[in-house]
């Protein structure tokens, strides 16, 4: 995907504080889909943490997984007005950086593209 540019246009506050490491290879409990965001599963790590992660990023084999790739939680808090960069789409969702140079998720229906 070419870079993009996005503008928020509703604010949005990640739930989660502290980001959460997959790396390719790795193992995982998986446990329920997301019923509001199509295309995620909820999975544990070996430590016991937690988070959703994309179902394309995953083997699935009933309740265990190996993860295709890795991947970062790390969601981002936005504002309205705010203008992202867009890395990557995933399941509803983009990957973007934010004008401090922050990378992390925020939902694809609270920004708007404008480039």
């Amino acid at each position: 995907m070419k870079s993009k540019k996005c503008r928020v246009i509703e604010e949005y506050i990640s739930p989660y504080t502290e980001p959460w490491k997959m790396d390719k290879g790795e193992f995982l409990t998986i446990g329920e889909k997301d019923t509001e965001w199509t295309g995620w599963i909820w999975c544990t790590n070996k430590e016991g943490e937690s988070r959703w992660v994309p179902e394309n990023y995953l083997e699935v084999d009933g309740n265990s997984g190996k993860a295709k790739q890795d991947y970062n939680s790390t969601e981002l808090t936005v504002k309205v007005g705010e203008e992202l960069i867009i890395e990557k789409e995933e399941a509803e969702w983009y990957w973007v950086k934010n004008q401090l140079g922050k990378w992390g998720w925020v939902p694809i229906k609270y920004v708007q593209i404008i480039d």
